[in-house]
């Protein structure tokens, strides 16, 4: 008696074929436009949690290619969205020092 494992959400491209190879059946659907967005956006906070209980690169890079998938989708430009990063640390600064605004006295 076949059982099955339900997934329902976003996976990456080469994932049906890997599961074939090892002699399962692949139950997809495509998503549209709209679905891609949503489906996105669970997928980035699935990562972020993997990446949290596990600070690695490749739980980072999984959140990296998540990411792309995100431009792809609302169609941004990765490169100058680089620009617009380097751009805001120069004028605003990163987070290497660690430093927590509590208040702020007027």
């Amino acid at each position: 008696m076949a059982t099955e494992k339900v997934y329902n959400k976003l996976i990456r491209d080469k994932i049906p074929e890997i599961v074939k190879r090892a002699n399962k059946e692949p139950i997809m659907s495509i998503a549209s436009e709209e679905e891609m967005k949503e489906l996105l956006f669970r997928k980035l906070l699935e990562e972020l949690g993997e990446f949290k209980e596990t600070p690695n690169e490749e739980e980072l890079a999984d959140l990296l290619e998540v990411m792309d998938g995100i431009a792809h989708a609302f169609k941004l430009d990765m490169e100058k969205v680089k620009t617009i990063k380097t751009n805001k640390k120069e004028e605003r600064g990163g987070f290497e020092q660690r430093i927590v605004l509590e208040k702020v006295m007027e």
